[in-house]
């Protein structure tokens, strides 16, 4: 009886743990994605990668509106996409700086 409560116990523990992800606000995935878009913005990353960046700027978008609809789980899932899409931006920046000077 006493193992059974134990497991139990930790069921309950993990399955908050994992509530908890979605229940308080992405501050840190939607910072992070800010930060990113702003790095990418700084090599001129919307001329150079306009696709990746336009992503960037509207899951962020969608990210915000996710968090005012108290959907933190998707609001999270939407502000790592938007920091993904602004590394790659920056990236694509940065080679293709990185050929233009080449030449």
């Amino acid at each position: 009886m006493q193992k059974h409560l134990s497991h139990m116990f930790s069921l309950i523990l993990l399955a908050l743990s994992v509530m908890s992800c979605s229940i308080s606000p992405p501050v840190q995935e939607m910072s992070d994605a800010r930060q990113a878009i702003t790095a990418a913005e700084v090599v001129d990353a919307s001329e150079h990668a306009p696709t990746q960046m336009g992503n960037a700027r509207r899951f962020l978008e969608e990210a915000e509106a996710h968090i005012k609809q108290q959907q933190y789980g998707l609001a999270r899932s939407m502000a790592r996409i938007a920091k993904n899409s602004a590394v790659e931006a920056l990236e694509v920046s940065q080679a293709t700086g990185n050929s233009a000077e080449e030449n």
